[in-house]
């Protein structure tokens, strides 16, 4: 079979896997180099004495977008992998004692929540019918048309539409203040914000649309565990001939005159092609393999990192019954903690809590009678003087009194197995900038919420794929970003 170009893809993340999907089934000779000895990127998995974590992404949203890469090769996903859908989306927990379960089906959460009212219920669909709007819009302007800037979107949708349709005046915190009084339901829906590790006080209004995004297509465990996802991606990729190297380093991209020549691996393999998708993200990859100077990487400086993360694997020997699959230990003055983490670049003194239980969907990711919990409160990225290990374990500790304060009584005690990654353990697995888990942060001063484009301004047949460019962090929006690559390829280089 004779192909029509070869494409070489740096890093084996979700987008480096689209990309190289979209790309084959193309017709592309796709090759495939990850510097790590697993597909998927920070998709990742532990297993400890009985214990299996998710190291990486915990929900599974937008199945759709995955869909596309197996119905373009004729395939059915559900033949590679299995979702389940958890009867609560989130269990949201709150200093003063309330308790709040958020449901799909948003009539079921007025019976099973005390402390919520039928004029919650009726503002919770108001707010959920503008978030549609703003989904469709955005759907439309930026997914579909793998829009890079606000001029790609004005030529999609026009002027009157970008101006009404994306609240584009607004951040997403107003967004949802304009529709909800309840203050608890204001901090469960402001935290949506997670999924992109950003700050609703400082991301634009158009962010709003994830909540429908949610609600609209699920909230879903991969049957297993979430890193059957890469495996089954990767299984595909194998069906399809995508020539896969692992533990297989790119270190540096020869150029010349405007493009990319070939790349080289660590051991000094020379691997040529046509075109070039990076999956490590956009200055990292500019410094590491292209050796931009300082003044060309300034250019980059409104894209700045989001967040990090403390993350904590706890295997303990008792079940907390109190926990859904998915919960948030919510800060009692959660402006505060948004300000210590985006303006202020501190640790926050009382961090809102995202916990992952597995266990309640997937027994077998704990031993019997015991729990495995995933503890994660955003902190910043690696700063210019970095935390030192003992911020970090006073973090922990911090984070553990709030838990134990707040019904996970005697947690330290039931600990058994214990891992915790920092945003320096990030940044040395996934080379992302500055430890960042989300890539790019989506601020409406810096940057109006755009990543950096996906086509290189430099060398025309670079390509960047994942959390750092267009449309952004997350799996469904890294995988989006690697379809939209492609497009772009296909289109430049022929289908």
């Amino acid at each position: 079979m004779t192909y029509k170009k070869k494409a070489i893809i740096i890093g084996g993340g979700l987008g480096g896997i689209s990309a190289a999907l979209s790309l084959r089934t193309a017709g592309y000779a796709v090759e495939l180099h990850e510097k790590n000895a697993h597909l998927g990127g920070k998709l990742n998995v532990l297993r400890k004495e009985g214990f299996s974590f998710d190291l990486g992404p915990s929900i599974f949203t937008f199945p759709h977008i995955f869909e596309k890469l197996f119905t373009a090769a004729g395939k059915n996903m559900y033949d590679y992998l299995q979702l389940v859908e958890p009867d609560v989306h989130w269990r949201c927990f709150f200093e003063d004692d309330d308790r709040i379960d958020l449901l799909k089906d948003i009539d079921e959460m007025l019976d099973v929540n005390l402390s919520l009212n039928s004029k919650d219920i009726v503002q919770l669909k108001n707010f959920l019918e503008y978030s549609r709007q703003l989904y469709e819009n955005v759907e439309l302007g930026y997914f579909d048309g793998g829009a890079d800037n606000i001029l790609h979107i004005l030529q999609t949708t026009g002027l009157k539409k970008t101006l009404t349709g994306f609240d584009m005046f607004s951040t997403m915190h107003k967004g949802v203040k304009r529709y909800i009084d309840n203050e608890h339901l204001v901090y469960i829906l402001d935290f949506f914000i997670k999924y992109v590790g950003s700050s609703p006080y400082d991301a634009p209004a158009v962010l709003n649309m994830i909540a429908y995004g949610q609600f609209k297509f699920g909230l879903w465990y991969v049957r297993g565990g979430m890193y059957n996802l890469a495996a089954a991606l990767g299984k595909l990729m194998n069906e399809l001939g995508v020539d896969v190297h692992l533990n297989s380093e790119i270190t540096e991209l020869d150029t010349e005159m405007g493009s990319v020549l070939r790349a080289r691996t660590q051991d000094g393999q020379q691997v040529e092609g046509d075109v070039f998708v990076s999956n490590m993200e956009v200055v990292p990859a500019y410094s590491r393999l292209t050796g931009e100077p300082k003044k060309f990487l300034k250019k980059y400086q409104k894209f700045e990192p989001a967040c990090s993360g403390l993350v904590l694997h706890l295997g303990v020997d008792r079940k907390y019954e109190q926990l859904a699959h998915h919960n948030f230990f919510f800060s009692s003055n959660p402006e505060k903690h948004f300000d210590d983490v985006f303006h202020k670049k501190r640790l926050p003194q009382d961090p809102t809590i995202y916990l992952v239980a597995p266990s309640r969907t997937n027994p077998k990711t704990a031993p019997e009678g015991c729990d495995n919990i995933k503890i994660l409160p955003h902190i910043p990225y690696i700063q210019d003087k970095p935390f030192t290990q003992k911020d970090y374990r006073a973090l922990r500790e911090s984070v553990l009194d709030k838990l134990e304060r707040m019904g996970l009584d005697g947690l330290r005690k039931n600990i058994i197995v214990e891992d915790m990654w920092l945003p320096e353990d990030i940044r040395e697995h996934y080379y992302s900038h500055r430890g960042a888990i989300y890539g790019v942060v989506s601020d409406k001063k810096k940057n109006r919420g755009f990543k950096a484009p996906k086509k290189s301004k430099k060398y025309d047949n670079l390509f960047f794929v994942g959390g750092s460019v267009n449309p952004g962090g997350g799996m469904p929006m890294v995988t989006l970003s690697g379809q939209k690559a492609a497009d772009m390829i296909r289109r430049d280089y022929g289908r």
